[in-house]
């Protein structure tokens, strides 16, 4: 039965990720829990877990990666329609979002690089194999792909095409990565498809997540009295047994040895997973370390759990073989423009109107992104930023010959320069104080949500049996939604605070493309081109 809440209800959220404050959010405006009674621990120095942004114009920025956006996250928009915009109270970040995406469209001229050209995307490149495969693919159900990685089901010669080189980049999927993932992309996607090419579809923020979501977010929740707890870490929970084979969470244990006995209307909501957890920074001149999982937080906390309940699903499944879910991204700080004015008339978008471009012949598989500037309110005119990311970094690299996960973030433009052919154009800045950084930042976790899984390996948001716990983000199971997305963990953080508390309402419907005929009529005709 849904409780309803009183004065005495108390809620602990486990993690400071974008789940925990959108359930927070919806405890006090839905649920009516005093926000008072409503704390979150956050193992780090700072909330807002994978959607990040920091530095200054002295030292430079860093941004670990971004995601994307689009019109039907149904989920996460009905949030931040709520939620005053970082630079105006009178404005939402929604309306604001909306507004700065009228300004500034996708329209990607140059999605994909090879030897320093363009790439002519008039076709996707699919052969009929791998048409009839995909079509195949997108009647199975997930019961038959449990485990299967994309390779397992396409020929060699789909991973050649310039739809995987797309799709790969664009959301981060490896040829190893789950099969029943990727089905799930191109379904629920499936209305993005004939656009994908120019990521014709995708939203973006006025300014980096941090600052345009996070932050107002946090402050509409600490302005009412929710209080977030920095550096806080919690390393157990307990549980008890209730009828029926039922369960409550009983007690919070912390890194510093405090403890935290949960009451009657208590009721903790936790972040399992973390695909920004155990970073490691490197900079100009320093390569970073990938970590494990004894460096962790949230990892260590859900394979503790998890050994108690098999209810509580099998971490080891996506924190197991680093090898397979690691990468690194690197931010870029700028106290010159010729690479900004080159990009631009090189793809023919100004900033912020092109996003990922994607050098194909590239061992490590970088791509980089030019978001509109300033991408920090704080960013000076002078300055200018960008990010990228390379898929495969224990190759070694075409210009500097080692793997992208021992390169500082000077090796890391080097083999950038190459590949653009601009390595004479960008010499002058190499050793200048006109390169402020270059960030490398190791990730040994941030793909470990497409790891190859079954159906039960993710935990439900609220488990059978439960009477005051719930699973939050991106490593609970949802039906049909994508993982990797802002919208999943707002999703999640419905399903909890809707699930276990009498609101009157039910998580938003998941918008699928695939279940819009005249989607799956225009992706049928892009994918034959």
């Amino acid at each position: 039965m849904k409780a309803k809440a009183d004065e005495a209800t108390r809620v602990h959220l486990v993690g400071g990720g974008l789940a925990s404050m959108a359930a927070a959010y919806y405890l006090i405006a839905d649920a009516g829990v005093d926000p008072i009674n409503i704390s979150i621990y956050e193992q780090w120095e700072v909330a807002g877990g994978a959607l990040d942004g920091s530095g200054d114009p002295e030292n430079g920025y860093l941004i670990r990666g971004g995601r994307m956006h689009e019109k039907h996250y149904h989920c996460y928009w009905d949030l931040l329609r709520h939620i005053p915009s970082y630079d105006d109270p009178q404005q939402s970040v929604y309306d604001e979002t909306m507004e700065f995406n009228s300004r500034f469209v996708s329209d990607a001229h140059a999605r994909l690089i090879r030897d320093g050209r363009r790439v002519d995307l008039s076709s996707y490149g699919l052969s009929l194999r791998d048409q009839a495969d995909m079509t195949r693919l997108l009647f199975t159900p997930e019961s038959r792909l449990e485990r299967l990685r994309i390779e397992d089901w396409f020929s060699g010669d789909f991973f050649q095409s310039n739809y995987w080189l797309l799709f790969t980049s664009m959301f981060a999927f490896q040829r190893w990565s789950s099969l029943m993932e990727a089905r799930r992309y191109m379904l629920r996607f499936m209305h993005l498809m004939p656009g994908m090419k120019r990521l014709e579809g995708i939203l973006r923020t006025k300014y980096n997540q941090y600052h345009s979501v996070v932050l107002p977010l946090q402050r509409w929740l600490e302005d009412r009295g929710v209080k977030i707890y920095l550096q806080k870490a919690v390393v157990d929970i307990d549980f008890n047994a209730t009828e029926n084979d039922g369960f409550r969470a009983s007690e919070l244990h912390f890194s510093d040895g405090s403890k935290l006995t949960l009451e009657e209307k208590d009721y903790c909501f936790f972040t399992n997973g973390s695909i920004v957890d155990a970073p490691d920074q490197g900079n100009l001149d320093h390569a970073p370390v990938f970590k494990g999982v004894e460096d962790s937080g949230s990892w260590k906390l859900w394979k503790r759990i998890a050994a108690k309940d098999p209810r509580f699903g099998k971490p080891e499944v996506f924190c197991g073989d680093i090898d397979k879910s690691k990468w690194t991204s690197f931010t870029v700080t700028l106290r010159d423009r010729r690479f900004h004015d080159y990009m631009e008339e090189f793809t023919g978008n100004t900033d912020g109107t092109g996003g990922l471009v994607t050098l194909t012949d590239s061992n490590w598989l970088m791509s980089i992104v030019i978001a509109r500037q300033p991408h920090f309110p704080d960013q000076p005119d002078d300055i200018k930023i960008f990010w990228g990311y390379g898929l495969y970094v224990d190759r070694p690299g075409n210009k500097v010959k080692k793997p992208m996960s021992q390169c500082n973030g000077r090796e890391i433009l080097e083999e950038l320069w190459y590949h653009l052919k601009i390595e004479e154009l960008m010499a002058p800045i190499m050793h200048s104080d006109r390169l402020v950084n270059s960030i490398p930042v190791a990730m040994p976790f941030i793909d470990s949500l497409f790891m190859p899984r079954g159906l039960n390996d993710r935990p439900r948001v609220l488990p059978e049996g439960s009477e005051n716990f719930a699973f939050l983000g991106q490593f609970t199971e949802v039906e049909d939604d994508c993982v990797f997305t802002v919208e999943y963990s707002v999703r999640t953080a419905q399903e909890a605070v809707f699930g276990l508390f009498d609101c009157g309402r039910e998580p938003l419907p998941v918008y699928v493309g695939a279940h819009r005929p005249a989607a799956m009529l225009k992706a049928a005709a892009a994918i034959m081109e």
